[in-house]
This record gives C-alpha cells, sequence and structure tokens, in this order.
C-alpha cells in the first residue's frame, strides 16, 4: 500500500508544492515515523498533518474540493491533525490550488423539488440528531440561529437572548398579541415573548424532538395558556397572527418556492401586522452555493435540500408574495461569531459527544461548524433580518425612523 500511494501522490504533491506551498504534511501507514511522508511546502514543522487510512482517498485527494476533502474526512478515509482553523484554512487552500475550472466567481446553482414530505424529512434529518447532543454546545436556551452581539463582548447566551428581544423589539409585539414562530426550534422565542412581552404565541416546528422539549419547557415555565407548541407545516397552519416570525427557517423552503411562502406568511398576518424573516443567504447574485464543493457537501451530509437565495432574491420574492421590506439588516459578523463560538464549544464537548452519536455524525458536524464559520467570515455565505409589512398599505401607517428597534 504504501509503495503504491506514494506512486500515486507523488506528482500530485509536487504539482501543489509549486502552486500552493502549503504547511501540511501528508502521512499514511499504521504507525508513521515522526515527520515522514510527502511534504507540500517548505516548513520546519506542519501546521497539519493528513494520515491517509485507506486507499480509497486517494482520488478524493488527487481532484480536491471540499466536498471531496469533507467526504474523505467523514467516511474515515482519513484523519487530520491540527487545530481546526488549521484545518479548514488548509482544505480551502487545497481545493483553490486543485481546482479547474470551479472557483468563487463560478458558484452552481441548483434547485430541489420540495414537498410536505420531504421538507420533514430533511428538518428531522438535521434536528432530531439527540437534544443532548444540542444541548452539549449550543446555549442555554438552545438557541441555533445567528446570535446578535450588540457591543461584541458578549457570551453566547448573553448574545442569544439579546437576538430573541431584538427580534420581538422589531415586530414591535405587544401583549396579548397573537404571534406565530415560524421553526420555533426548541422553544426560546416563543416563551421570551410571552414572559417578557406578554404576547399568546404559537411554535411550529417539524422536529419530533424539539416538539417534544419545547413542549417539555413551555409546561416547566407555566406557560401553557399562552404558548403552544406544534408539530405542523407551515403550509397548515390557520390564522390571523399580529406578528410572525421565521428564524433559520426559510433556508429550507427552496427557490422555486419562496414566493409562495411569503404569500402564505402573507395570508396569515393581520392588515396592520408585522413579520420578520432571519436567515441565511448566498452572497453570489444568481443563488450560487458556496464554492469549490461546500455546498454538496452540506447538501449530502448536513441540510439535504437546503438552498440559499441571494439577498437580492429574497427581496423580490417577499415582493412579489404580497410583503413590503421595509428594513434590512445584516448580521454576517454576527454568525461569524457565533459559528465561531459553537465550533469552540464542539471541540470541547469531544469526547462528550462522541458518546451520544457515532463517528461518522461526529465528524460531519465538526466539519460543518468549523466550515460554516471560515464561510461567513469570508463572505461565502451571510444573513439577514428582512422586516416586512403587507405591501399596498399607506404610507402614513409606517414609521418615521428605525429608533423604536434599539430602545435605551
Amino acid at each position: 500500500m504504501v509503495t503504491n500511494l506514494e506512486a500515486a501522490l507523488t506528482p500530485w504533491v509536487a504539482q501543489l508544492k509549486d502552486r500552493a506551498n502549503l504547511p501540511l504534511l501528508l502521512q499514511w501507514g499504521e504507525h508513521p515515523a515522526p515527520g515522514s511522508g510527502l511534504r507540500l511546502g517548505d516548513f520546519e514543522q506542519p501546521r497539519v498533518v493528513i494520515k491517509v487510512r485507506k486507499a480509497a482517498a486517494v482520488p478524493k485527494l488527487l481532484s480536491p474540493s471540499l466536498d471531496s476533502l469533507g467526504e474523505a474526512y467523514v467516511e474515515g478515509l482519513i484523519d487530520v491533525e491540527g487545530s481546526v482553523d488549521d484545518i479548514l484554512e488548509m482544505a480551502h487552500r487545497l481545493a483553490e490550488a486543485g481546482s479547474g475550472t470551479e472557483s468563487r466567481l463560478t458558484r452552481i446553482v441548483r434547485h430541489f423539488q420540495h414537498s410536505k414530505k420531504s421538507d420533514q424529512e430533511a428538518v428531522q434529518y438535521h434536528y432530531d440528531v439527540s437534544n443532548d447532543f444540542y444541548q452539549a454546545w449550543l446555549d442555554p436556551r438552545m438557541v441555533y440561529s445567528c446570535a446578535y452581539f450588540e457591543n461584541g463582548d458578549e457570551t453566547l447566551e448573553q448574545a442569544q437572548l439579546k437576538k430573541i428581544d431584538h427580534i420581538l423589539t422589531k415586530v414591535q409585539l405587544r401583549p396579548d398579541q397573537r404571534l406565530l414562530d415560524i421553526g420555533c426550534g426548541w422553544g426560546a422565542l416563543v416563551i421570551r415573548a410571552a414572559q417578557k412581552f406578554g404576547a399568546r404565541c404559537v411554535g411550529i416546528t417539524l422536529s419530533q424532538r424539539q416538539f417534544e422539549l419545547a413542549t417539555e419547557r413551555v409546561r416547566a415555565a407555566g406557560l401553557q395558556e399562552r404558548v403552544e407548541i406544534r408539530l405542523q407545516d407551515y403550509r397548515e397552519v390557520q390564522g390571523p397572527f399580529d406578528c410572525i416570525t421565521s428564524v433559520g427557517m426559510f433556508e429550507h423552503v427552496g427557490l422555486d418556492y419562496l414566493q409562495g411562502y411569503f404569500a402564505r406568511i402573507r395570508e396569515l398576518l393581520t392588515d396592520d401586522g408585522w413579520v420578520l424573516n432571519h436567515g441565511i443567504t448566498s452572497t453570489d447574485a444568481n443563488d450560487g452555493e458556496t464554492s469549490h464543493g461546500g455546498g454538496r457537501f452540506i447538501d449530502r451530509y448536513v441540510f439535504p435540500q437546503g438552498e440559499l437565495p441571494h439577498i437580492s432574491t429574497v427581496l423580490k420574492t417577499l415582493q412579489a408574495g404580497g410583503l413590503e421590506a421595509l428594513d434590512v439588516e445584516s448580521l454576517r459578523r454576527h454568525y461569524a461569531r457565533t459559528t465561531g463560538l459553537w465550533s469552540q464549544a464542539f471541540e470541547a464537548a469531544g469526547e462528550q459527544l462522541r458518546a451520544l452519536v457515532d463517528e461518522r455524525r461526529w465528524r460531519i458536524w465538526r466539519v460543518y461548524l468549523a466550515g460554516c464559520q471560515w464561510a461567513f467570515e469570508h463572505d461565502e455565505i451571510s444573513l439577514y433580518q428582512v422586516l416586512c409589512r403587507k405591501a399596498g398599505r399607506q404610507a402614513r401607517g409606517l414609521p418615521w425612523s428605525r429608533r423604536w428597534m434599539y430602545p435605551r
């Protein structure tokens, strides 16, 4: 195996060393001697070591992309040593150096067919891993979406609570108003809306485990009269609602279904109601996936059938669906920080997490969280909050300024 691997990889290593000069060492065998192997650059100590465990890894390495490298790691064909930040940097530099025609300027656009059944299966694949699994690296409220670091020095728990309050303040939620939270997760937003703002809330999710824990948390908070958690598709909900929030959910809707999604929200909204859509967006103007195969990896292993629209597509489809955008706020830096803290917590809880899920699942989420931090940091993806009302309303009912969003 050693002779064959070395023969197959030596020309590739020489080419990459000339093209990229990476502080990366490639090893194989059960117990390689320290420092032995092929060097992909000129260095004294490697920042990353790739250990080839199976010969099936060779084709993945010879045509490196974020998809093929991620697959090799997830499927146990290779092991990787180094800090998460260094591993992600080396993976991107490998993909860049080894790419043929694909680049950040040629990002693939894909469309999927969505149905209630396929959407439910996709959501359950991602979210029904284990509540204990998510509790190990999320904040205590288990808020699985971008936090809001108002000053930049908040803890994750503080920033997640600020995010929820920021959203509920934006939609001007009032006591006894009806709030619908589409994709309510483990219930943090609806519980806060009832406790602090006095609202009457409905939270919907397609995840069985989220539904069970969110229902339990509502009961523990004594809010059964104010908050209802449902295992329900947004297309099956009956209104009206004074406020509607959708946080980290519309990524599952699909590019071809966004107009219908926003039209359904409009149907559920009172005439003077408010909507806030908080979601991840592509930074490619044509709705393309992240570059170098990152999108393919996420679709295969993390978010089946997930599709990210550019913010221009969001604004166009919500207007076509009968909503008017009144405020658009980018939180890209906030999500880079959020995913960075998630990744740190995930690394710190490594042994606990490996006892909760199989090795393959652990590797998937490890790569995914670290990769998300890199993607937000480097403008591959973004995050926007878009505040809306029904389109066609008279201007005299609109606010003069944004002052109400930032109470003192």
